[in-house]
């Protein structure tokens, strides 16, 4: 393959997408130098947007040294390091000099990412989750990728899709299924579980998607030796064809990319057109519900959806995908309908003050009982290593993150009860610091007086 030299790059994207005047990109004007990688990223956004069949030819003309360094100073430092130990303070004492090295590299083709360092978190269901540390160079580049994926990608991802985007999050996707459960005569809701999303992205498939957009040959090429840079596990060196690890800073985009086109996509083109009544499908990365308003219809979404994921390497887990009965009709009868789950809540179809039926939000009764079991944990761990004001501090911004995520409407008394039982486990701990008893309830209730835990208010309204 011929090497196109960088300067020329962008004269050939103005006449590969045809927006560009040819005399007037190969002026120097400086307020084109000027431009800011964002201003560059909207411009292609906006192409994106405005053609969703644009095809993107000339991609690595951004990876330049302001445009890295700019990346670079974005990473948290706080972060743990790569299988090279080296952290952003190591690497940013010769900043310039090293973002020139790395974009000299990356010329010649020789630059290659270093496999990623597994660390195992464990999970409270059991078992563990993997999550993979990068180094900080890779770390640079894989931010630059992200970007500029994002900036593609993102105005064709579909309105139902929430994570991991930009301006969106878990409650906003909640909010929806609500309003669409409430909105329209939903008879069922098809609670989709997929197993290890990340971990079964087969890597020639997200690399044949990419290439329906992406053109840049140079781009695809370094894409495809970050997938298979390979993962250090316990001392040893694993490379597979399959998964994005968790942890990479590139992993949402391309999860999101792949999911888009399994499903997002295939749903709202194919599902939507052959069967008889609406349905809508709501997606946070790989947790999903399709809301359905006939029974028959959610049989063969389901099948269908088995299928399609099977095509696209991916799984689903059948102890966990339930058809639930959710019809608010049959609810207003008296007729007992089912609760599903969504992003750590349970939905289901109680009364409105005035009578009416709607649908209502709860956490999760694993998850406040994981929740409970975790702070119990914590303080078991911690009640030694600092003083009690401290310590309690330190306690109390952890409730105020969880109020923060729970204390959503119809929930603000569940969340008063966890609040209430984790002052509890509190007390009980500060009590084991020493073979003495620390201080009595009475004297514990005074100390809340002076310092009170925080106030559950609702932070998320759901109507």
């Amino acid at each position: 393959m011929a090497i196109v030299p960088w300067k020329w790059l962008t004269i050939m994207e103005g006449r590969a997408m045809g927006t560009i005047d040819l005399e007037r990109e190969t002026m120097t004007d400086e307020s084109k130098l000027e431009e800011t990688l964002e201003t560059k990223l909207d411009k292609i956004a906006k192409r994106s947007r405005q053609d969703p069949k644009m095809e993107f030819s000339y991609l690595m003309m951004l990876f330049n040294k302001r445009n890295l360094m700019s990346c670079f100073h974005e990473l948290d430092g706080k972060k743990a390091v790569g299988i090279d130990r080296r952290t952003k303070e190591d690497y940013g004492r010769d900043l310039e000099s090293n973002v020139e090295g790395l974009i000299e590299r990356m010329k010649t083709m020789s630059y290659r990412a270093q496999p990623v360092r597994e660390v195992l978190i464990p999970k409270a269901s059991g078992g563990s989750r993997p999550l993979g540390i990068s180094c900080i160079e890779d770390k640079i580049i894989q931010m630059m990728f992200a970007k500029i994926l994002g900036a593609i990608y993102e105005p064709l991802f579909r309105e139902t899709s929430f994570g991991f985007r930009p301006g969106r999050n878990c409650h906003q996707a909640l909010k929806a299924v609500g309003q669409y459960t409430y909105e329209n005569h939903c008879k069922v809701v098809i609670d989709l579980d997929l197993e290890n999303y990340f971990g079964s992205i087969e890597h020639t498939k997200l690399v044949a998607l990419i290439r329906i957009k992406i053109k840049d040959e140079r781009f695809v090429r370094y894409l495809v030796r970050m997938l298979k840079s390979g993962i250090l596990s316990e001392g040893e060196l694993l490379r597979t064809a399959e998964g994005t690890p968790q942890g990479s800073i590139v992993s949402p985009i391309l999860a999101n990319i792949f999911g888009h086109y399994a499903m997002d996509k295939w749903f709202e083109d194919s599902v939507r057109k052959h069967i008889r009544g609406n349905a809508g499908m709501f997606r946070y990365c790989d947790d999903c519900v399709i809301c359905v308003n006939d029974r028959e219809d959610a049989n063969n979404i389901l099948i269908a959806m088995e299928g399609r994921l099977k095509r696209f390497g991916l799984r689903m887990n059948a102890k966990k995908t339930r058809v639930v009965p959710f019809d608010k009709w049959k609810a207003r009868k008296g007729m007992k309908q089912g609760v599903f789950t969504f992003l750590g809540f349970e939905l289901y179809i109680g009364r409105s003050r005035k009578g009416g039926v709607l649908t209502k939000y709860k956490t999760e009764g694993k998850r406040f009982r994981r929740k409970l079991k975790e702070v119990n944990a914590w303080c078991r761990r911690s009640r030694s290593f600092s003083k009690l004001q401290n310590f309690w501090k330190v306690f109390c911004k952890k409730l105020q993150g969880h109020i923060n995520y729970y204390a959503i409407s119809h929930n603000g008394r569940v969340v008063e009860r966890f609040v209430d039982r984790a002052v509890k486990i509190f007390f009980k701990w500060i009590n084991r610091r020493s073979q003495r008893r620390c201080m009595s309830w009475e004297q514990f209730q005074k100390f809340l007086r002076v310092f009170p835990p925080p106030k559950v208010t609702i932070k998320f309204r759901m109507f």
